[in-house]
């Protein structure tokens, strides 16, 4: 039974929070150290977690700290390929420097798969919400309407909406919210059922409280637990369905470095130049295990709980 103290308890501030300083970064480093101390109860999350930052911070320091543009082609590399002084994992079929391609790409990668998790759980959030809640006819019309979505298999539903639509970066966030808020829904759905049964409900209503605030005051954040673990892990599959548009031609247009189209590109000399595909490969395959693996660690924490 989902409650207040068994959902929350791990994801509230620390009491006294926010400390009496007003400085806007010692409420940031207090809060950090509160995340850390979280964190640290799971050795799985804090794996997670640091693969995760790794490549945040190789996004967040691309336009610094990468070598070249990730468009830049060296002429003096072209057909050499291997690393050297200049390219430290190589150069791709056009001469353009990988590492700068992979940092770049990170860039891509944590941008869109946020925005596209987060416009899919409001989606989510708002249909599931409202079906449980209300129940009747209102849950029954969503549902019907989430089963014809769902009966489509994910990727090829990716596929025909980009195919319709074109590759772009908001044609991939509108992708992901049509085809993901369903199923996110029918977890919102179920959680708000069970909590709807809750005292604190009962209570808020008989206090004269409207719908509107009972659901995302009383009964969301109580659910937040189960959220942040299934967005998590939400957040590789969408993760790995970006860089298979890109494979297919489907993702973001060239030459902007998407690592799916990478991929594609460096499978076309496999045998002769294989780091060309694995670079980018293996930078899709850790951060998707960055993910899984916080996600374990958080569900890990809340059973310990």
């Amino acid at each position: 039974m989902l409650d207040r103290e068994s959902t929350m308890g791990m994801f509230d501030m620390p009491s006294g929070y926010p400390p009496d300083d007003p400085s806007a970064l010692r409420r940031t480093l207090h809060g950090l150290r509160h995340a850390a101390s979280v964190l640290s109860e799971s050795k799985i999350a804090l794996a997670g977690a640091v693969i995760v930052m790794f490549w945040i911070l190789a996004a967040l320091l691309a336009p610094l700290a990468a070598p070249f543009d990730p468009n830049e082609i060296d002429y003096d590399a072209l057909g050499q390929h291997l690393p050297d002084q200049n390219h430290w994992l190589g150069t791709d079929k056009l001469g353009r420097d990988l590492l700068s391609r992979i940092m770049w790409g990170a860039r891509v990668v944590l941008t869109v798969a946020p925005l596209a998790v987060l416009s899919a759980y409001l989606a989510g959030i708002a249909l599931g919400a409202v079906a449980g809640y209300y129940g009747g006819w209102v849950d029954l019309v969503i549902s019907r309407i989430s089963d014809i979505i769902l009966s489509f298999p994910v990727l090829v539903l990716y596929i025909i909406m980009m195919v319709a639509l074109g590759p772009s970066a908001l044609n991939i966030v509108f992708a992901v919210t049509i085809s993901s808020s369903p199923s996110i829904g029918r977890i919102i759905r179920g959680l708000i059922l069970e909590l709807k049964t809750q005292e604190y409900r009962m209570a808020a209503q008989m206090r004269g409280e409207s719908s509107l605030y009972i659901i995302l005051v009383e009964l969301l954040p109580n659910a937040r637990g189960p959220l942040i673990t299934d967005a998590c892990l939400r957040m590789g599959w969408v993760i790995i369905s970006i860089g298979v548009l890109g494979f297919l031609g489907l993702g973001l247009p060239p030459p902007d470095p998407d690592w799916g189209s990478m991929i594609k590109d460096g499978s076309q000399v496999m045998i002769t130049w294989p780091h060309i595909a694995l670079v980018p490969a293996v930078a899709i395959s850790s951060l998707v295990v960055g993910f899984n693996l916080f996600a374990d660690g958080i569900r890990e924490i809340l059973q310990r709980d």
